[in-house]
């Protein structure tokens, strides 16, 4: 059976996480029906079956974190930190960077694993916002009446 990656609207996914109180089962399956293209290509691997075995064992947390190793291999925890009664994470492409020129994407939220897909539902949306080419950019012929010139005299 071939599962279509299903174009998701951001604030559709984002305000049931905002909303919920905890984590659930059918949230969470949710999420990786609606926002995940990688899961449902992958088919029943270890990882998929991991990640089943997580959400059964309400593992919530950890099933967020093998979520996001399993559909944003590029993206890594930048920083997770509970402050004021709420838990706030971001993810990021450069998490070596200084926080001042990183372009982390955040969440936030009283419960850890709703924090933390709140970042990945952020990440997703903005990955089909904007889309990358299949194919790589390749720069126009040069003008044919330009010509090098070397400017440097070896006499």
């Amino acid at each position: 059976m071939t599962v279509a990656y299903r174009h998701h609207d951001a604030p559709a996914l984002s305000e049931p996480l905002r909303n919920a109180l905890g984590m659930t089962r059918p949230l969470m399956l949710e999420i990786i029906d609606k926002a995940c293209r990688r899961f449902h290509s992958l088919g029943q691997t270890e990882r998929t079956a991991r990640l089943m075995r997580l959400i059964d064992a309400e593992a919530w947390a950890d099933a967020a974190l093998a979520l996001m190793e399993l559909e944003l291999p590029l993206w890594h925890i930048r920083r997770i930190a509970y402050d004021e009664g709420e838990w706030h994470c971001a993810l990021s492409r450069e998490r070596e960077l200084p926080d001042w020129l990183d372009a982390a994407v955040e969440g936030c939220h009283g419960d850890l694993a709703l924090a933390l897909l709140s970042a990945f539902v952020e990440v997703q949306a903005l990955a089909v916002e904007a889309p990358r080419p299949s194919v790589p950019n390749v720069r126009p012929a040069p003008d044919p009446l330009y010509e090098p010139a070397a400017c440097e005299n070896f006499s």
